[in-house]
């Protein structure tokens, strides 16, 4: 059996955990701007839209720790997460290269996390079959 499949819950609630602290654009948006994108936005809307980031990213974490220990909703969740993670990645490499010399440790974070959970979702379709 693979580690990565033997270790799944552990390693959904090490990187839930992690994707959850995002909920800190939630209470301090100006801060989790700074710190992830190097740049803060002083208008109205970019701190609602950096709050709602926050909570969003911070719910992907979330549904990883649920998935964690309800492994019935497993699957479900680890697709979602990288669905979701993908979608960033992309999007901050098409649009956010200005932003890379402070978001490279996310990037390398959920891209480490995205091929973590799709060996997982090839290995278990595999053990699945066999």
């Amino acid at each position: 059996m693979s580690i990565i499949v033997k270790n799944i819950k552990w390693i959904m609630l090490f990187s839930g955990v992690v994707t959850c602290t995002t909920f800190s654009a939630v209470v301090n948006p100006q801060d989790a701007l700074l710190t992830m994108f190097g740049s803060n936005l002083e208008e109205p809307l970019a701190n609602l839209i950096t709050r709602s980031w926050g909570f969003l990213i911070f719910l992907m974490g979330a549904l990883l720790i649920f998935g964690a220990f309800k492994p019935v909703f497993r699957m479900f969740c680890i697709i979602t997460v990288v669905i979701s993670k993908i979608g960033f990645l992309f999007l901050s490499l098409i649009y956010g290269l200005n932003y890379i010399g402070t978001l490279w440790i996310t990037l390398l974070f959920d891209t480490l996390v995205v091929l973590t959970l799709c060996f997982y979702i090839i290995s278990q379709k595999y053990y699945d079959e066999g």
